[in-house]
């Protein structure tokens, strides 16, 4: 029996894999098991984990692909530990991540949580600029940052922990291929579980490695919030209506500014806010400009999404769907 089981589902990343198991063995807290479990991949990671059997407790299945929150479920049946650590096979951990959240839960014992992420050094330049507009205050106002929230915070599946006995009681993640970590967020809330973020416990986070890649995740992420607020009407709130407006607002100061030029100089202001803020955060001015790249393919991608989804579920009355689901790793 452990204190913690980090699930890790996988699909063709044996190479990261193997980062993240590396970086298991710098933990300071050694109360752990981890299970790996293969969703259908073609590339393997079986020859990865056999080098760290000796590390720690460690458990690899292979299983017929049916997605990550069917996988995740597939790992929770195997796991031994009193709390399930959800990671994201293209994590780091830093030194202190199992011990930080082990002193949380010792300090204010809580049912749910998640934690932040960043970028490490060794991250490639597009993957910081991503990493930057995924979590600065001029695209998401910082919440996904960890450094602020508004109501409740809703840990997402990258970095998520909870109570392996209150995960059985709600039935584990949902058959949502999009927005099922914020699907079993809000049922954690709806069935007065306690949840919270834990600020020291973030991750590295390699998100995606391209812009197409991320465009294809962002987008499907504008589409999950109308599915999710067709099963939950009361979780759609003022903020998830941003990115669609900024999408307009884009689109309509593109056009109109072919009669007034002065006016896309509204848009220049807002390239310049995010060229300068990534510049000096990030210590790199083609970082900078590769952000302003990033934010705009976030809240573009995600605006679309969400348009598409408002247009197919509520005015087409079409049932849940997901877009680039044969393609969305290429």
């Amino acid at each position: 029996m452990s204190y913690f089981s980090i699930i890790v589902p996988v699909f063709n990343r044996p190479n990261e894999v193997d980062e993240l198991l590396f970086s298991l063995t710098n933990q300071s807290f050694s109360d752990f098991e981890v299970v790996i479990v293969e969703d259908g991949s073609e590339v393997k990671c079986e020859h990865i984990v056999e080098k760290y059997l000796k590390s720690f407790c460690i458990q690899y299945f292979y299983k017929e692909n049916s997605g990550p929150g069917q996988t995740r479920n597939f790992g929770a049946t195997k796991a031994n530990g009193d709390y399930l650590l959800i990671l994201d096979s293209d994590c780091i951990l830093p030194e202190h991540y199992l011990s930080s959240i082990f002193e949380e839960l010792s300090q204010n014992p809580c049912d749910a949580f998640g934690g932040p992420d960043r970028a490490h050094s060794s991250f490639s330049d597009v993957q910081k600029a991503i990493n930057y507009s995924m979590t600065s205050f001029f695209t998401t106002g910082g919440i996904r940052g960890g450094r602020h929230k508004l109501d409740k915070f809703y840990p997402r599946s990258f970095n998520f922990g909870i109570k392996k006995s209150v995960f059985e009681i709600l039935g584990g993640f949902s058959s949502m291929r999009f927005g099922e970590d914020i699907d079993l967020s809000i049922r954690i809330f709806k069935h007065n579980y306690s949840c919270r973020l834990f600020p020291r416990s973030w991750v590295y986070h390699k998100r995606r490695t391209d812009f197409c890649k991320f465009f294809k995740q962002v987008h499907n992420s504008g589409i999950a919030r109308i599915n999710l607020y067709k099963r939950y009407p009361d979780s759609l709130k003022l903020v998830h209506f941003l990115p669609a407006c900024f999408t307009l607002g884009v689109l309509f100061l593109s056009i109109i500014s072919c009669f007034y030029p002065k006016l896309f100089s509204l848009i220049l202001i807002y390239m310049l806010l995010i060229f300068f803020d990534a510049s000096i955060k990030e210590k790199s001015v083609k970082i900078g400009f590769l952000a302003i790249i990033a934010s705009f393919v976030q809240l573009l991608g995600y605006g679309t999404g969400f348009l598409r989804g408002v247009w197919k579920r509520l005015i087409l009355k079409k049932d849940e769907f997901s877009a680039f689901e044969h393609n969305f790793y290429k």
